[in-house]
C-alpha cells in the first residue's frame, strides 16, 4: 500500500506531519510537492498525486491545501479519482466504506494536526466492504465519468 501526497504552500506544514506519521507506521509514500512553504498553485500538486493514484502506482492519495476545497476539486478532475474532503473521522470512515474513496483531502487551516492525523489514520485503515448498494452507486458515478469523457 503506497500513498501519493500533494500540497500547496498552505498545506505544506500539515503534509510534513503526515509524512512523519506515515514513516512511523512504515507506510510507503511519494511526495509530489510542493517542496516548501513558498506560494504556489495547488492544482499542480493535487493533480500530480491524483494521476499517481489513478494510474495504480499508489493505492491511495492525500492532498492538503488551506481549506482542502481547491485541491480536492483539482484531484477529482482526474479520471478514476474519488477524492473526499474530510474534517472529521466519521466522514473519513464513511467515505471509505460507502464511496471507496481513493483520495483524502484535508484543510490545514480547518483541522489541527491531531485531528488531521486521526482522519488520515481512519481513512487509511478503513477498508471498502464492497456491499452491493455501494458498488452500484460507485458504478453509476464511474459511468457518468465515462459519458462525460466522450
Amino acid at each position: 500500500m503506497g500513498v501519493a501526497l500533494g500540497s500547496d504552500h498552505g498545506g505544506y506544514c500539515l503534509k510534513q506531519e503526515i509524512i512523519r506519521y506515515l514513516e512511523e507506521r512504515g507506510i510507503p509514500y511519494k511526495d509530489f510537492g510542493c517542496g516548501d512553504a513558498s506560494p504556489c498553485d495547488y492544482p499542480e500538486f493535487g493533480i500530480a498525486a491524483a494521476k499517481a493514484v489513478a494510474s495504480g502506482e499508489y493505492e491511495k492519495g492525500i492532498v492538503v491545501c488551506t481549506t482542502g476545497i481547491g485541491i480536492s476539486i483539482a484531484a477529482n478532475k482526474v479520471k478514476g479519482i474519488r477524492c473526499a474532503l474530510c474534517s472529521d473521522t466519521v466522514s473519513a470512515k464513511l467515505t471509505r466504506e460507502h464511496n471507496d474513496a481513493n483520495m483524502l483531502a484535508l484543510g490545514a487551516g480547518i483541522v489541527g494536526t491531531n485531528l488531521a492525523l486521526g482522519i488520515v489514520e481512519t481513512f487509511l485503515d478503513t477498508r471498502f466492504p464492497g456491499e452491493e448498494k455501494h458498488c452500484r452507486r460507485i458504478a453509476k458515478i464511474e459511468q457518468l465519468e465515462k459519458e462525460n469523457m466522450q
